[in-house]
């Protein structure tokens, strides 16, 4: 305990090396900023297992708990240490009475064994002397003479079993002892080892806590890269930042733009199209009227043929002479409105390039980021120096940490001690050979005696004869006889002392078990020394009265070692906070606020965007005038969509033709057939031409008539959105450049509060991990006093208690099975049922 507390005030010594902060307000972790502390890997283990031997430790536990059932006394304990462990004085006081009534209690199973021990230890000697007088006066079973009995064969198998049970639990003892003993001895020879494992783990702790600071630190350098990265690149982040807020008002505005301008030449072109297609309409029908009069008078001359007049011919005629009047035009495109007055609007309309115009305003508005990078030069400049600045107060910092040579103290106690620990090992390790040689020879005594009571066991069952008279048993079952007296006789001579050994140790080991083992491992030890005012009467908690020299911090001892337990660091285990605070000394606040006063004040001056001037509005507002759509589009649709002449040629030709093969051969006929022939050609070079241009403007003029319907509205909407834009623009863009400012600057900070609440959180959890602390308290306390000395320690006398215990019974037994085996000088005689004993004087014992 006294070495924990001494480590606990030096660490304490370079606690003001260390502070706390807050916990992170947010997970957010930058990407590229995923800080992990290095690990400390130790060489002690957590934790120790006996092995098999543990279950005998726990039957000992078990006994002892039934021997002593009363609770860890921590009040006893308490007021004990505050009067200074010194009863002498004043004892008669009535407190001082209570205090040792209370004592005797809590001691009371103890202090029963250890009484019965000692009466043990006293009366056995007694015992025996005077058996021994008696057995030398003929007596208590000296007699040399067995009187015959009935049931004389049932009390020796009786008398066999018992001793033979009984010297089964004796070996029982021994064995406990045997493993015990060797337990301790092969357990003390790894003490060196685990001693060794436990300074290497503290000087781990010690060396690796200033490379965790610096390696804490350096991330800075981590940290100030991805900032200036983000500085170096101002235009992509924030200038992109500010235009992707400005490109939903602005971007469908322009491309509504550029569609009208498009639209507007396309309109152009359209219009030329059909206008040149009319012309060609127009004189395609006056070639087709042509025709179709040339063929109209070639028939009227045909049917002035005599042939006419003689019937049935007449009516054929007359049916051809009527049907004339069909093979004419049904349109006059000369009745269509001109197109050339649109034309000229749009002409003087394309002399200014809406389409230029419009990429003037995209190169303006596209232009922002780049805006953005060249007015904030000087702020990215002074924003670097400080980041800079920054860097080097962290570096000052790691500079004028004095861990070096507050460690220094604590490594040169630390050596010391191992010193200490290696110079007095060998002396442990001698003395333990010499307790291992003394438990040897206990064990091996008993093994000696319980080797007697089995030979006498084996001689005499083996031996013996039931035919044989006392006086004539064998020299096998007289020996079996002899080793049981044997055995009786180091029975009595030895079990005294055995017991007095059995006597001390349990007094030692039983205490030390209820008083340091078991409330060390339940943590109530250190709740009675956390006793406010225990330890020291001026100072309500003792180890922050030691560490920080202002006792009413509430640092307790099992706070201490549960949080070196976790592995908790030193700053949150001793709460250094109370005398060094992190982040007065890495705090970035003044620095954080002047980066935000630079990007919120940031003077970026984005005033001339202008994404159409007056050129292309008066450009769309006279493409709304032009008269697009008010052109006659009714018109020209139903013109389009008539048959060019007033019947279908092919069908009026085929009809011609039929009624001419009805007609007798001559010249009527041929003639007939003729202009059927030439109606046909007129169809295929005159009419389907034609119809295909009629067909071409139909759709061109349809597809125009829908662009230009509800033109005024659409360029109304267009001016109308694009001043809304401008005004946005105008009116709002110092705000967005305020916020995407602060957003950025934001951005910026956000990696020095992730890289500080790393530096908090890994300062107060991580750093100086004090588990090597805990650990070496369990190894000193638990593994090496408890489970290295005292659990064997209890084995032994536990295995040696029992064994010596069962000495007595053994003895009386092994006296009365004695007289079975052994032979005896003389015996019962029986004659005509009159026993007569013989009358002589025994010399022997």
């Amino acid at each position: 305990m006294a070495l924990l507390l001494r480590f606990l005030l030096l660490l304490g010594l370079y606690g003001d090396t260390m502070s706390e902060g807050p916990p992170p307000s947010s997970a957010y972790i930058p990407d590229g900023l995923e800080f992990e502390f290095p690990p400390t890997s130790y060489e002690t283990r957590d934790s120790y297992e006996a092995g098999p031997t543990g279950i005998l430790f726990q039957i000992v536990h078990i006994f002892l708990h039934m021997v002593q059932p009363n609770a860890f006394p921590e009040d006893i304990l308490r007021k004990v240490v505050q009067k200074e462990f010194d009863l002498s004085t004043d004892y008669e006081k009535p407190e001082n009475v209570v205090l040792i009534l209370k004592i005797i209690y809590y001691e009371i199973g103890i202090i029963i064994c250890a009484v019965l021990g000692l009466l043990f230890i006293i009366l056995m000697p007694l015992v025996g002397f005077v058996f021994s007088l008696c057995r030398c006066c003929n007596k208590c079973g000296g007699e040399m003479h067995q009187r015959q009995k009935k049931n004389g064969a049932a009390l020796k198998s009786y008398f066999t079993l018992s001793l033979l049970v009984i010297c089964i639990f004796i070996s029982f003892g021994i064995i406990y002892g045997f493993v015990a003993n060797q337990h301790i001895r092969t357990h003390i020879e790894k003490t060196r080892k685990l001693s060794e494992s436990n300074f290497n783990d503290l000087r781990t702790l010690l060396n690796a806590t200033p490379g965790q600071i610096d390696y804490v630190l350096d991330q800075y350098t981590t940290t100030k890269a991805r900032a200036f990265s983000d500085l170096d690149n101002i235009k992509l982040l924030l200038g992109d930042g500010i235009f992707k807020q400005l490109k939903p008002r602005v971007v469908p505005v322009l491309d509504d733009i550029k569609a009208m301008a498009e639209e507007i030449q396309e309109t152009r072109e359209t219009l030329v199209e059909v206008n040149s297609i009319l012309t060609d309409m127009r004189q395609l029908s006056a070639n087709l009227s042509n025709s179709l009069s040339n063929v109209k008078g070639n028939l009227e001359q045909a049917l002035t043929d005599p042939m006419c007049s003689v019937h049935p011919v007449m009516t054929t005629c007359s049916n051809i002479m009527n049907s004339l009047s069909l093979l004419d035009g049904s349109i006059d495109f000369d009745q269509l409105p001109s197109l050339d007055e649109q034309i000229g609007n749009l002409n003087d309309i394309l002399q200014t390039n809406l389409s230029s115009l419009v990429q003037k305003g995209c190169r303006s508005f596209n232009a922002i980021p780049g805006i953005v990078q060249n007015e904030t030069v000087n702020v990215v400049s002074d924003v670097k120096m400080t980041l800079d600045s920054i860097g080097s107060d962290i570096k000052n910092i790691s500079k004028n940490i004095p861990i070096q040579d507050k460690l220094s103290n604590f490594i040169r106690y630390l050596n010391d001690t191992e010193n200490y620990i290696h110079r007095h090992l060998p002396t442990l390790e001698e003395y333990d050979s010499y307790r291992w040689l003394g438990s040897l020879v206990v064990c091996c005594l008993l093994t000696l005696i319980v080797i007697f009571y089995f030979l006498g066991l084996l001689c005499g069952t083996y031996g013996y004869n039931q035919n044989a008279t006392p006086t004539r048993r064998g020299g096998v079952s007289n020996t079996g006889g002899i080793f049981l007296m044997v055995g009786v006789g180091f029975s009595f001579f030895f079990c005294w002392l055995l017991m007095t050994i059995v006597v001390l140790t349990f007094v030692v080991g039983g205490n030390v078990e209820k008083l340091v083992c078991e409330p060390y491992q339940n943590k109530m030890l250190f709740q009675v020394l956390d006793t406010p005012y225990l330890l020291n009467a001026d100072w309500k908690y003792y180890l922050s009265g030691m560490v920080f020299n202002k006792p009413d911090i509430h640092l307790t001892f099992e706070q201490v070692y549960r949080d070196c337990k976790e592995n908790k660091g030193i700053y949150a285990t001793l709460k250094l906070e109370n005398t060094y605070n992190i982040s007065e000394h890495l705090s970035i606040k003044e620095h954080t606020g002047n980066i935000n006063n630079n990007f919120e004040n940031m003077n970026i001056r984005i005033d001339n965007i202008v994404l159409l001037d007056e050129a292309g509005r008066r450009n769309l507002m006279d493409f709304s005038s032009s008269g697009i759509d008010k052109i006659d589009y009714g018109a020209f649709m139903a013109a389009t969509g008539k048959n060019p002449t007033k019947v279908n040629l092919l069908s009026f030709a085929n009809d011609l033709e039929v009624k001419a093969n009805h007609l007798p051969p001559g010249n009527l006929k041929q003639t007939l057939k003729n202009n059927a022939g030439i109606l046909r050609n007129i169809h295929r070079d005159e009419i389907i031409p034609l119809q295909k241009l009629m067909s071409a403007v139909h759709q061109k003029l349809k597809e125009l008539q829908q662009k230009s319907s509800g033109l005024g509205v659409k360029v109304a909407n267009i001016i109308r959105f694009l001043d809304s834009a401008q005004d946005f623009i105008t009116n709002r863009i110092s705000t967005i450049i305020a916020e995407e400012s602060k957003k950025y600057g934001n951005t910026i900070i956000s990696y020095f509060e992730h890289y500080l609440q790393w530096v908090k959180i890994s300062i107060t959890e991580q750093m100086a991990a004090c588990k090597p602390v805990a650990t070496a308290l369990d190894s000193a306390i638990d593994v090496f006093l408890c489970s290295y000395i005292i659990d064997p320690l209890n084995l032994f006398w536990f295995g040696i208690g029992k064994a010596t215990a069962f000495l007595l019974p053994a003895i009386i037994f092994a006296v009365k099975l004695a007289k079975y085996y052994r032979r005896m000088d003389s015996e019962d005689v029986y004659d005509d049922d009159v026993e007569t004993i013989p009358m002589k004087k025994y010399g022997k014992c």
